[in-house]
């Protein structure tokens, strides 16, 4: 507001920011947004290998339980770089399969070298360690080789170079029980 005399009021300042505070608010949204995408892209490699980890886990115990209801053995086989076949083993010969089902999110099987093996100690020489063998559920709940040996192991996914985002499933031959572990980046957690 004016007078009529061309003096301003009190109400008639300059009301604003100026340029340097702009551009003070500026740097520190860009440098708030830089530091929230590096984290994200942490997540999202943790959040990918936590997916895949869940869904091999799921399979292993479909087929688990698959064999033990269809009263028939039930093979499990990994197949790079990223799929798994469930098969069941019709009697008295010939298979059929049950189920396919891939890793998603670029997830595949991995071993990384620098993370060690898991405190179930099944091996860690391949990113699937089942003793050069393809394993396969029975009817009396055991994981078992092509000879009925009962055997262990442990298969190790991610994405590729990314060490965090590292998971484990490890399968109990006696007692056909499998447990999931993912990599903090210092140790194996089970999940």
């Amino acid at each position: 507001m004016r007078r009529n005399d061309g003096c301003r009021t009190q109400c008639d300042t300059e009301i604003g920011f100026t340029l340097v505070e702009l551009m003070m608010v500026g740097a520190i949204a860009t440098i708030l947004l830089a530091i929230t995408s590096i984290s994200i892209g942490h997540v999202l490699e943790s959040t990918r290998g936590d997916a895949a980890l869940s869904g091999v886990m799921s399979q292993l115990r479909q087929a688990r339980d698959l064999a033990i209801n269809r009263r028939r053995s039930i093979q499990v086989e990994f197949v790079a770089p990223n799929q798994i076949l469930t098969t069941l083993l019709d009697i008295p010969s010939g298979t059929t399969l049950v189920r396919q089902f891939f890793l998603e999110g670029n997830v595949q099987f991995v071993n990384f070298g620098t993370v060690p093996d898991t405190s179930d100690g099944f091996g860690d020489s391949a990113a699937v360690d089942f003793s050069d063998a393809t394993p396969r559920f029975t009817v009396e709940d055991t994981l078992v080789d092509s000879s009925s040996a009962t055997m262990s192991g442990t298969i190790y996914l991610g994405l590729q170079n990314e060490p965090l985002s590292a998971g484990a499933v490890t399968a109990f031959g006696g007692t056909g029980q499998v447990r999931g572990y993912r990599w903090n980046g210092t140790s194996w957690v089970e999940q």
